[in-house]
């Protein structure tokens, strides 16, 4: 009797806790073509941004937010990586980060597009206000509120629960450009963002 030709799905890899505790550099490069999940919605990430505690020349990060040293805000940064860090921008966008680096070293990635890849009904609906499916993600604080993440998941672990990443289904290469980071008024020059060329989805200056 022959068998029906029917494909087994694909076995979903989230990533483990040893991706994130890199060098936050490496972590922000290897996050592009990843796949951002949180319940029914998710996203392939197409643009991230390195926040560190020290360069290589062991110069302090200025623009990070772990340069203030641990407070209430920031100790997820200094603990262990794999863990979310979601913070409110100009009062008015909630932002996530990845926290990256070994415990104790502070480190985090700023996700800051993502191309939409399923749920987008839901992410339209969560959006009203988006015009086309570009401008569902095309920021940091679209994408959050696209996907239904908020300051509610603060410290979330990103191995494991509703709100994860994952390898994409198929394996890919994944081209990668790099530039100063957008919108940081110190440490303007450090090359610290990097994104997909020619992805549609990828954010500029005034999309948050």
């Amino acid at each position: 009797m022959e068998r029906d030709a029917v494909r087994a799905p694909e076995r979903i890899v989230i990533l483990p806790r040893e991706f994130y505790a890199r060098p936050t550099v490496l972590v922000a490069r290897d996050l592009l073509g990843k796949i951002l999940v949180h319940g029914t919605t998710s996203g392939r990430i197409v643009e991230t941004e390195a926040y560190l505690g020290r360069d290589e020349n062991g110069r302090v990060d200025l623009a990070a937010h772990s340069a203030a040293g641990i407070t209430d805000r920031t100790r997820v940064i200094f603990g262990p990586p794999g863990h979310a860090y979601v913070y409110l921008s100009y009062g008015i966008h909630e932002c996530l980060n990845v926290v990256a680096e070994r415990d104790g070293i502070p480190g985090c990635v700023l996700i800051r597009a993502l191309e939409p890849v399923d749920g987008l009904d839901l992410m339209r609906e969560r959006r009203p206000k988006a015009r086309t499916t570009r401008d569902l993600t095309s920021g940091p604080g679209k994408l959050t509120l696209a996907l239904g993440i908020s300051r509610r998941h603060y410290a979330a672990d990103l191995t494991a629960g509703d709100l994860v990443i994952r390898h994409p289904d198929t394996a890919e290469f994944v081209e990668v450009s790099i530039s100063p980071r957008i919108g940081v008024s110190t440490c303007v020059d450090w090359p610290l963002r990097f994104y997909i060329p020619k992805n549609s989805f990828v954010s500029t200056a005034r999309n948050l």
